[in-house]
């Protein structure tokens, strides 16, 4: 089991920033490849942005490409996500998920992954 506990989420004004981070345990967490996904009401859960097991790979949604960064710390076993020149559409539930030895660019639908955090809100006010 692989346990995935998010925070940093909260209320910003557009064009803002925030940083997410996502704090795990159970098991190694090098191993595993990490996922950011998003969830608005009434939509499905969208794919935000991944990175390898290793951290060497690193894909990202085209709505979030060149403001948002995924990081990882093994040492800390945590992945952050730093959000930047936020919109008002990025306003959803955030989720961090884990895949066993996974390649970020495989990594693009929730069915892929093995464990999921509880969530946390982002909201970009206007």
């Amino acid at each position: 089991q692989v346990q995935l506990v998010e925070s940093g989420g909260g209320l910003v004004q557009a064009g803002g920033s925030l940083r997410l981070s996502c704090a795990a345990s159970g098991r190694t967490f090098s191993d595993y490849a990490m996922g950011w996904f998003r969830q608005a009401p009434g939509k499905e859960r969208e794919f935000v942005g991944a990175i390898s097991y290793g951290g060497g790979n690193i894909h990202y949604a085209d709505t979030v490409k060149g403001r948002f960064t995924i990081s990882r710390d093994n040492a800390k076993n945590t992945v952050d996500l730093q959000m930047n020149s936020l919109k008002p559409e990025d306003t959803a539930v955030y989720y961090c998920a884990a895949k066993w030895a996974g390649i970020a660019a495989t990594l693009i639908t929730p069915n892929k992954y093995d464990y999921w955090g509880q969530g946390t809100q982002v909201t970009v006010s206007s």
